[in-house]
């Protein structure tokens, strides 16, 4: 059954992060309530850009107990899933895009392993394709930028697509994530919408002061 009121979980992605200190800034985010860590791992293929692959995982892995949330951009996800795992991940996140008709497949696989299983959309993939597998997931990672780089703003059409989404998965135990452009100045409205866990990049690891970042994001989402 699905929980009446899902918890809000601030989601920094170290896309966003000084490499050279992230040990340090990931616990400054988790000092400041971020729960959830989030991990965007791109193979140059699937999106244009290239980020880490398992090694920075197991890595670390011994900064902090948070759940690490691992999104796979790439375009053979099967080649990512077992070192992912093995390296730490708490959530593997995979694209309907990259997987087609082996969505479903690739789902129960990770659910298999003892860990969460998320899908993720890209902006002009249809929300509906998500149907199918709402029993299959833990959670729905509705992109709300183009996937790729940091930094994009928010695209607004992504609103309704978190809450169609929300209405399509109400009775079942699915999170929502967003990822892409959420800022202070608009991650009510995006919660509002029906999202409860929010990546957020440069909001939080590109200020000063992570700690306060985060802490500020959170209120923001949570204040009635």
């Amino acid at each position: 059954m699905a929980q009446d009121k899902r918890e809000f979980k601030l989601a920094p992605s170290i896309l966003s992060s000084d490499f050279s200190i992230l040990g340090q800034q990931i616990k400054e985010a988790e000092k400041g309530g971020a729960k959830v860590l989030h991990i965007d791992v791109m193979d140059g293929r699937f999106v244009p850009n290239f980020t880490f692959g398992a090694l920075l995982v197991k890595t670390i892995r011994k900064c902090s107990d948070m759940f690490y949330d691992c999104h796979l951009m790439v375009e053979r996800p099967y080649d990512f899933i077992d070192a992912f795992y093995k390296a730490g991940a708490d959530n593997i996140t995979v694209h309907y895009e990259a997987l087609g008709d082996e969505t479903g497949k690739a789902l129960e696989y990770i659910r298999s392993l003892g860990i969460k299983a998320g899908l993720s959309i890209s902006p002009d993939t249809p929300v509906e394709v998500i149907a199918p597998y709402k029993d299959k997931v833990d959670m729905v990672l509705i992109m709300s930028v183009y996937p790729g780089f940091g930094g994009q703003k928010f695209i607004p059409k992504s609103l309704e697509r978190i809450a169609a989404v929300r209405e399509m998965t109400k009775d079942y135990d699915v999170d929502i994530e967003v990822d892409g452009g959420v800022y202070d100045e608009n991650i009510k409205t995006v919660v509002d919408a029906g999202a409860n866990v929010i990546v957020a990049g440069s909001a939080v690891f590109g200020k000063e002061n992570i700690a306060q970042a985060a802490k500020a994001l959170i209120e923001a989402a949570t204040n009635e």
